[in-house]
């Protein structure tokens, strides 16, 4: 009399399959430079606080060419949005006595607002995302045309002249150690001051 094998009965089989999770990927480089230059091209148009800019304490003479190309470059990185603003108000009082000039001047001072320094977001046109910077010298070069076709060339012309010696002794005289930016963040369009100095804000880190 053959015996029956019981075992395993009454259950009902399972098929067993070996599934392993795949473990998250730490982000990479390349995923953590596209976010930070997302939050950059999101806060660079915004004015730096003007009293950092004005800042008396902070301004040396730089101790060596490099020194100043170094400061100067950084500089225009930070404040960016601030140095705009000190141009175009020079570019105004050279437009004093020239009334239709103004009116041009004031028109397009709308779209800088609007599409410069404004804006808390990627400028979007046309399913096309543009940067901090191909705005800022599309603005620019819109203004020159836009105020040069009222005939007030040479005004436009002094007051560049006078805006990029302001704004070059300003940058080349004002120290960078407080900036939290350093050569690459500069050559990335300011990258590294907004990431930089959110996440000492947020740590409480000063750097020494």
């Amino acid at each position: 009399m053959s015996s029956i094998p019981t075992a395993g009965y009454g259950t009902i089989p399972t098929a067993t399959t070996s599934s392993t999770a795949t473990p998250p990927q730490p982000p990479t480089n390349l995923t953590f430079l596209t976010r930070a230059k997302e939050t950059t091209q999101s806060l660079l148009s915004t004015p730096r606080p003007w009293h950092e800019l004005l800042d008396i304490s902070s301004l040396s003479p730089p101790i060596s060419y490099p020194d100043a190309i170094s400061r100067v470059r950084l500089n225009l990185s930070h404040f960016r949005s601030n140095y705009a603003l000190l141009t175009l108000l020079i570019l105004f009082l050279s437009l004093l006595y020239q009334p239709l000039s103004i009116i041009v001047f004031l028109l397009v001072f709308i779209a800088w607002f609007f599409l410069y320094f404004s804006r808390d977001s990627p400028l979007v046109l046309f399913h096309q995302t543009f940067d901090d910077r191909t705005v800022l010298c599309a603005l620019g070069l819109l203004t020159i045309v836009a105020l040069v076709s009222t005939h007030v060339g040479t005004n436009v012309l002094v007051a560049l002249i006078v805006s990029v010696v302001v704004v070059g002794l300003h940058a080349a005289f004002r120290v960078t150690d407080d900036l939290f930016l350093d050569e690459e963040g500069a050559a990335e369009g300011g990258l590294l001051s907004v990431v930089g100095s959110e996440q000492n804000r947020t740590t409480g880190y000063t750097r020494i």
